[in-house]
């Protein structure tokens, strides 16, 4: 299988792409740092340098033809401000969306957020509600198109190992944490199971194991 995920660079991105090399499949990492390259390419992915805020949807399609699945892990990152949440957890959205169905690519996957789909709460900080704002956009856009598209929606994410037990569900969940490593697992499992089309699902820590949490969707 081979996977194009944007955000390359990112944390969970990074996770998924070793997953995804260690299995035997292509990972193929969009990146807009050259230097970010060598980091990619160690997890057993390839690297290719493509600026989301700044390619055009022409641009992207080429980068994925022959893809099987993309998933989209961009994120505008801590100290951005409002308008980069915009630029980067919408619109780069919107625009892989777009590239795939241009290039015939029908496998989607989109990580979002807990707390996407409803208006921030009333005394929300600005940034915060703009990223909301953003992923609500990003994931209405995405319902809207001729894609297999699953949406996931991590809980608060941390850098603790991976548990392998999770509670995967369709909103609303109750708020909690999930390490970033079980989110690449879930997605790596979400990419093989077809019966996930069309969901929208949140994702926290619980008991069940992700193979057993996948299969009860």
């Amino acid at each position: 299988m081979r996977v194009v995920i944007a955000g390359g660079h990112g944390k969970i991105a990074l996770l998924l792409e070793r997953r995804l090399a260690e299995r035997g499949d292509q990972a193929v990492g969009l990146v807009r740092n050259p230097g970010h390259r060598a980091d990619v390419e160690a997890t057993g992915g390839q690297a290719v340098v493509c600026d989301l805020e700044s390619a055009d949807v022409d641009e992207v399609a080429k980068v994925l033809e022959g893809a099987d699945a993309v998933v989209f892990a961009a994120g505008a990152g801590p100290g951005s401000g409002a308008a980069r949440k915009d630029t980067v957890d919408r619109a780069a959205s919107v625009l892989m969306a777009e590239a795939a169905e241009r290039a015939g690519v029908r496998r989607f996957v989109q990580i979002s957020s807990m707390g996407a789909g409803a208006p921030p709460r009333a005394g929300t900080d600005e940034v915060w509600a703009a990223y909301i704002a953003a992923k609500t956009a990003a994931e209405t856009d995405l319902r809207g198109r001729d894609l297999d598209w699953t949406i996931l929606r991590p809980g608060s994410l941390t850098d603790e190992q991976a548990r392998g037990r999770v509670l995967l569900a369709p909103p609303p969940l109750s708020r909690g944490t999930v390490p970033r490593d079980d989110v690449a697992a879930v997605v790596v499992a979400l990419l093989d199971e077809q019966g996930t089309v069309g969901r929208t699902l949140e994702l926290v820590s619980g008991d069940a194991s992700i193979a057993d949490a996948v299969r009860a969707l």
